[in-house]
């Protein structure tokens, strides 16, 4: 048997301990191999990730940034022209991804800003142009009433009928400033400017209506049971109000329409009813009437129009101020029915008509035994006498200074009670309770027809306004305005 050196031995050993090692270098070189490859592929993929969410966040960021510019192109100024405008929309997001994140919350907080930051503006300036016409209106009401005053005096002074009559036309054009100023006033806050005694319903409707152009197309109806009156302190505002609402109604109804007024007394109050034949309201102008008519206290007069439409405004602040109604509808008749209702308590009174007759002017009660008498009121004529009717007893009649409801119907042999009237004074020269038949009267001249004249008005101007150089300012109104 052949034996192995030792030195072959050794060089065997030695390989394989090499090979060995040789393998496990080869192993180990394997194994850092892989985890440099999976970090590798952690390193890309993390690298992926992070384009990505770099192009995210672009693309969010050139979202928000086109949303600031829609915010400030599209939102805010329909903002300011839907505070104008409440029909107008206003634009929500342009992106739904930024609903509900800190992005939209912080462009509404924007707009909550800007918005109370216009509506004080709005409000301070609509605030100073109120304070502005307010004082200007007052003036200029002031100069009006001492320009109507001139004109009495003149119409008193010069018998020339057609000098009165020149007059009576200026002192017409005269009136239509006086209530345009008047009502743009009220809107503003300004007291009426007016102080009123106790007035019947009936008389202070008739001054109502002689104050607009197409006054003869107006037929009054007095359905009233009782010598109803509204107290001093709501004459001119009831008289306003219902000024305003003829207004309208002759406005919008052809010029050959009549508008028909009706005058109703109930358990607890009483109620001017205006009803005309013209072209109506949408239910969208009524709704807006009804706003209007509302007194809201935060009026501004950029809600008016352009120009400002101020009649109903100026109803709805005196509604507010004076506690009685307004409400305005669709009328049977396809115009608009509107309806003023004063309370009786404390707005109403029952006045003696013998110790304060009614003027010949007011159109007569619908009662039964008396036909029904609805007028068309002339400021330059009278009404048609009526028939003496027996007066109610003193211990039924109403007495003077009497609450609306504390006035019960009177009964005189199943009907109710006529209203009285002053006589006419007789021109005979036998003088009243003669035997002798009246003679028939020469034609008068014109001297006697200015003469005559100028007798009616002095008569007329007891049921007018006392008249001051400048409006009285009551604590009252001064509280109110």
């Amino acid at each position: 048997m052949t034996s192995i050196p030792e030195a072959l031995l050794w060089c065997l050993s030695a390989g394989t301990a090499a090979a060995v090692v040789l393998a496990a270098l080869s192993i180990r070189a394997r194994g850092q191999r892989a985890g440099l490859r999976s970090r590798l592929s952690a390193a890309e993929e993390q690298n992926s990730a992070t384009l990505h969410s770099n192009t995210e966040l672009s693309a969010r960021l050139r979202a928000t940034e086109a949303e600031i510019r829609h915010l400030a192109e599209t939102r805010l100024p329909d903002l300011t022209l839907a505070l104008a405008h409440p029909h107008v929309p206003i634009p929500g997001l342009m992106d739904a991804r930024f609903a509900g994140t800190d992005a939209d919350r912080a462009l509404s907080a924007v707009l909550e800003q800007v918005s109370d930051a216009i509506t004080k503006e709005r409000a301070r300036v609509d605030a100073a142009a109120q304070s502005t016409l307010r004082g200007a209106t007052t003036t200029i009401q002031a100069l009006l009433y001492q320009l109507q005053t001139a004109l009495q005096e003149m119409q008193h002074r010069y018998d020339d009928p057609n000098i009165a009559q020149d007059l009576l036309n200026a002192d017409f054009l005269n009136e239509q400033a006086l209530r345009r100023v008047q009502a743009t006033g009220v809107v503003c806050g300004a007291w009426p400017g007016l102080t009123r005694e106790d007035s019947y319903l009936a008389e202070l409707v008739v001054g109502a209506t002689s104050r607009l152009r197409g006054y003869d197309r107006v037929q009054v109806s007095n359905q009233l049971r009782d010598p109803v009156a509204v107290v001093a302190r709501a004459v001119e505002p009831v008289a306003i109000v219902v000024t305003e609402l003829l207004a309208n109604a002759l406005h919008h109804s052809h010029r050959e329409l009549p508008v028909t007024i009706t005058l109703q007394q109930g358990n607890r109050g009483a109620s001017v009813i205006v009803d005309d034949y013209g072209v109506g309201m949408h239910d969208d102008e009524i709704k807006a009437a009804m706003e209007l008519l509302a007194g809201d206290d935060d009026l501004l007069l950029t809600q008016l129009g352009d120009p400002p439409r101020s009649g109903f405004a100026a109803a709805g602040q005196l509604v507010r101020q004076y506690g009685f109604g307004v409400h305005v509808e669709p009328s049977p008749y396809g115009g608009v029915r509107a309806v003023v209702y004063i309370p009786g308590d404390p707005l109403l009174t029952v006045l003696d008509e013998s110790t304060q007759p009614m003027s010949v002017m007011a159109p007569l009660p619908h009662r039964s035994g008396v036909p029904d008498r609805s007028t068309s009121v002339l400021p330059t004529g009278t009404a048609a006498p009526a028939a003496p009717a027996p007066a109610a007893s003193a211990a039924t009649a109403p007495q003077p200074g009497d609450r609306f409801e504390a006035a019960p119907p009177v009964q005189t042999e199943g009907e109710l009670p006529r209203r009285r009237r002053r006589q006419p004074v007789s021109e005979s020269p036998a003088g009243e309770g003669s035997a002798e038949p009246a003679a028939p009267l020469p034609p008068r001249s014109p001297e006697e027809t200015g003469s005559r004249w100028a007798a009616l008005q002095r008569g007329t101007e007891s049921g007018r306004a006392a008249v001051q150089s400048d409006p009285p300012g009551s604590p009252e109104g001064n509280a109110q305005s």
